[in-house]
């Protein structure tokens, strides 16, 4: 005769496995949240990139996990960097958009910088960012060889060092001639724009993208109110085809090697264009998932005719690529961090 114990015994076993087979089957990201931290205030557009992901990607990842998007401005996203890097758990549910020209300051070695930025875990970007600088139409700097020439500087206002609103000013004042008065502290984009109605500036640089996609940019180029001066990308856009590229004007003003080095170095921001990152040590599985989803995303017809109607352009770079690119940024010369230190000195 069968114990009782060893009768009952089958049908324990088969509940257990029945149980671990249903709890290996049940996917990581069922019943979670993601927090995606986009380093700007809400309404910029790195606010609405981050959204538009928020909303597309969740299908993409198997468990359909919510995904949330939280501002974390300040410090041209210094904040929200250290943050993804340094504070949030490296377990796959949280992701950073941050501003690509971060490396600017680990390159300079600012006190400030708790990431190394080749560490991160690089998902992707869905676009590169060329900038340009726009200037209050009725200033009297109407085109870029005016502020070569111009006694007095004019004002353009930036929220820190590493943000295109600074560094790009300072590397014209450095290649061409130029002498710009940056002043910094603003929290986001949004705050410049309005201190240029108020004229308490008078410039800004910043994305063509963002330029291009929202107000009050819409307005102003109805009304005239800003001309764009000058263009980073190697050739014109099309949107603003008189105005000059950086590299034109540096050929113009016969600038030397050294500084056409410094400005290849510093223009690598706009490859990175909006990356997104996660935490170093996140698990080789969940990065795997999130860049999957992070990929479909950019193909996805819904969301691109969405992202068309947002006027979010789609012109995306791979995490092999900006994997690549941030250890060749972070691996500089002496001579060249040298030149950084002094181009982004305040």
């Amino acid at each position: 005769m069968i114990p009782q114990c060893l009768r009952v015994a089958p049908a324990l076993l088969a509940a257990i496995l029945w149980s671990a087979t249903v709890g290996a089957q049940t996917p990581y990201y069922a019943g979670k949240t993601i927090t995606l931290v986009a380093g700007t205030k809400a309404g910029d557009v790195y606010d609405l990139y981050a959204r538009h992901f928020a909303q597309f990607m969740p299908k993409y990842i198997p468990g359909n996990p919510n995904i949330i998007v939280q501002n974390m401005a300040g410090a041209s996203s210094m904040i929200a960097a250290n943050f993804v890097y340094n504070v949030a758990k490296p377990d796959g549910l949280t992701l950073g958009a941050i501003f690509p020209a971060l490396y600017f300051d680990q390159v300079v070695q600012r006190r400030e910088v708790q990431y190394d930025w080749s560490k991160f875990i690089w998902i992707g970007s869905p676009v590169t960012s060329n900038h340009l600088l726009y200037m209050r139409a009725d200033s009297p700097y109407k085109t870029i060889h005016d502020v070569v020439k111009a006694s007095t500087a004019p004002k353009c206002g930036a929220t820190g060092t590493s943000s295109t609103a600074y560094y790009v000013p300072k590397l014209l004042d450095e290649v061409i001639g130029t002498n710009f008065d940056v002043v910094l502290g603003y929290q986001a984009g949004q705050d410049i724009d309005l201190a240029v109605e108020r004229n308490e500036v008078v410039c800004r640089a910043f994305t063509l993208t963002a330029f291009f996609a929202r107000e009050p940019f819409t307005t102003w180029r109805k009304k005239k109110f800003v001309n764009a001066l000058v263009q980073s990308g190697r050739k014109r856009d099309k949107r603003i085809p008189d105005t000059p590229t950086i590299y034109e004007l540096m050929d113009q003003y016969k600038t030397r090697q050294a500084g056409r080095n410094l400005a290849t170095l510093v223009l690598a921001g706009g490859d990175f264009g909006r990356p997104y990152v996660m935490p170093p040590n996140s698990p080789a599985e969940r990065v795997k998932v999130i860049r999957e989803a992070f990929e479909k995303v950019l193909h996805d017809e819904e969301a691109l005719a969405e992202a068309q109607k947002k006027k979010l352009e789609i012109d995306p770079s791979t995490h092999d690529d900006l994997s690549k690119l941030a250890k060749e940024v972070t691996s500089q010369s002496p001579d060249i961090i040298n030149k950084m230190k002094k181009l982004l000195a305040k």
